[in-house]
């Protein structure tokens, strides 16, 4: 695989505080709303990022295409190949020709902070407008809310460099005006809808039309996983008409429950959402709620294998980098299933953050296998574009290239990964921080109750060390309070 030469970037190097290993960050900073689209420093970065794409002697069939396929609120017990009742044998059969991962972290337990760190490669704390909590509600604050023109998503780089890009299904940062659109960041297409939920039979949130074709709200007919399913199809098909590699985010709501509308009350509403086919699939499963959560993931299931079937005939197959895994753990209010972890969404313990990740690419990436090495969603930005052959100098990231993991050449090594974590009116849960260290991690809950763990001899959160491992908590509490301080949100320089 050809390389493009380091030195054309500036690059900024980092210690890694736990282990003296070096990761590298690339600067690129970012300013408040008002000022981003016309700096200087942005265009010329954005230029250089052109040129790259117009200079580079690869072409699409030496760079992989890319399909992340993201669904929502599914716990790490939710996957069959993870140990779940629930069958799941198109995620499994990933699972058999890829590797697998028994330590992978989402960017927060929350939805918009998840995808923003997916998005972005950078921690969701340093967002400009602070996206530690869910954009919850289609009207009132959050309609001034969510990415801002700075905050450069993995999207948007790949489209400079010669990518088709899309974003099929849920986006969840932002709504309030077509700046906050996926296609202000980076996609030449969106179809799917904005809020954190839908119903799955009207596409609205409560009575709010809520689903999109690029800019323009359309009404659709069917149900929300099939129509997200059919629109990726579509764009597979279509790219036998150009010689672009593409990248595909492929945003399932599933199994996330729906957001119906109560006539009496005039509200919206939570609302599990099987069809009744569905349900029979899963009729074995005793308990009301997770028998309708699991329906609605067999119809995820089936259509993940339908995303899979279309690669293959399209051939794409063979070139395709294929990533599953879920934004963060399941809700066991609406089905969900962490276990044997403890916590769930909305919680830093593991069962709000640890998720089921499998990444295939035949050829690459050796079939049925399994890593310990830990990882987070904020590594697929920097991993993405070294298999693209893609630069990021100019780019501040937050996670590390494990490119060499994937093709079995070079462990990770200890990792620290820090969460913060804004509150969730829906689900009245408060503030939290985490901090993993190695095998160690701190967290300080809503309450200000502090947990220290030994995750490599109580990897399910059972014991508690915090009154006999007095050093440690002191050592993690100060390293926690410096990267709160660190990890800031940052303004772009108006000089080139």
């Amino acid at each position: 695989m050809t390389s493009l030469p380091d030195s054309r970037f500036s690059c900024t190097i980092v210690s890694d505080h736990a282990t003296n290993l070096f990761r590298p960050l690339v600067d690129f900073t970012h300013s408040g709303r008002n000022s981003m689209l016309n700096t200087p420093r942005r265009s010329i970065l954005m230029l250089v990022f052109a040129l790259f794409a117009f200079c580079s002697p690869l072409q699409a069939a030496e760079r992989p295409n890319v399909l992340i396929i993201f669904t929502d609120d599914q716990g790490i017990n939710d996957v069959g190949c993870y140990g779940s009742e629930i069958p799941t044998p198109h995620i499994d059969q990933l699972a058999k020709e890829g590797l697998l991962f028994r330590q992978y972290y989402s960017a927060s337990a929350i939805c918009t902070p998840s995808r923003f760190g997916i998005l972005t490669g950078r921690n969701p704390t340093r967002s400009q407008d602070q996206l530690l909590g869910a954009l919850m509600f289609m009207s009132d604050i959050d309609q001034q809310r969510g990415i801002q023109p700075g905050e450069t998503t993995i999207g948007e780089v790949l489209q400079q460099n010669g990518y088709r890009t899309a974003l099929i299904g849920k986006w969840h940062l932002g709504h309030g005006t077509e700046s906050f659109l996926p296609t202000a960041h980076g996609f030449d297409l969106f179809r799917g809808h904005t809020g954190g939920c839908i119903d799955y039979f009207t596409m609205t949130y409560g009575n709010i039309p809520d689903w999109y074709h690029n800019q323009r709200h359309v009404s659709e007919n069917g149900y929300a996983t099939d129509l997200i399913t059919e629109e990726a199809e579509h764009f597979l098909k279509d790219q036998q008409t150009t010689d672009k590699p593409f990248f595909l985010f492929l945003s399932y709501n599933a199994p996330h429950f729906g957001k119906g509308w109560s006539p009496g009350d005039q509200s919206p509403v939570n609302i599990m959402q099987a069809r009744g086919d569905d349900l029979k699939r899963v009729g074995t499963i005793k308990d009301k709620v997770r028998r309708e959560f699991a329906a609605m993931t067999v119809a995820l299931d089936d259509g993940i294998g339908r995303v899979m079937t279309s690669l293959k005939n399209n051939g794409l197959d063979q070139n395709t980098l294929v990533i599953f895994m879920t934004d963060h753990g399941g809700d066991y209010v609406y089905g969900g299933n962490n276990q044997p972890f403890r916590g769930a969404k909305a919680t830093l313990f593991e069962g709000g953050i640890r998720v089921p990740c499998i990444i295939r690419w035949p050829g690459k990436i050796k079939a049925a296998t399994e890593t310990n090495e830990v990882a987070w969603a904020l590594d697929l930005f920097p991993t993405i574009c070294h298999f693209a052959n893609v630069e990021t100098g100019g780019l501040t990231l937050d996670g590390k290239d494990i490119s060499g993991l994937l093709t079995g050449q070079t462990p990770v090594g200890s990792r620290e990964l820090y969460w913060q974590l804004g509150s969730h009116a829906e689900l009245k849960r408060g503030r939290w921080s985490a901090l993993r260290q190695g095998d160690w991690k701190y967290i300080e809950d809503a309450a200000g109750e502090e947990f220290l763990f030994d995750l490599k001899t109580d990897p399910h959160e059972k014991q508690n060390l915090i009154q006999t491992q007095a050093a440690k908590r002191t050592e993690l509490q100060k390293r926690r309070d410096a990267l709160v301080k660190t990890l800031t949100p940052q303004a772009e320089s108006t000089n080139p």
